[in-house]
């Protein structure tokens, strides 16, 4: 299975809902808390360009938000 990192903030609804869905379909994930680490955010916004969350790579594909659909097809589900 292709490595998934997800950049997250703790109030975030949809990277709630994204961390509910990985643990629902045993996909391990490495998260970082974007709210409080300065430096994953800064990487966060130089990789995607994007200011919110959650931002979620699977391997090498960025998917923006939860998009169920997108991450079943990148994640083989």
């Amino acid at each position: 299975m292709k490595p998934v990192t997800i950049y997250t903030t703790p109030t975030c609804t949809y990277c709630k809902m994204s961390k509910e869905f990985f643990a629902t379909n045993n996909v391990p994930y490495t998260e970082h808390n974007v709210a409080t680490d300065l430096e994953k955010r800064k990487e966060m916004v130089e990789k995607s360009g994007q200011m919110g969350v959650p931002v979620i790579y699977v391997g090498d594909e960025m998917v923006v938000g939860f998009n169920r659909a997108k991450l079943e097809q990148l994640l083989g589900l």
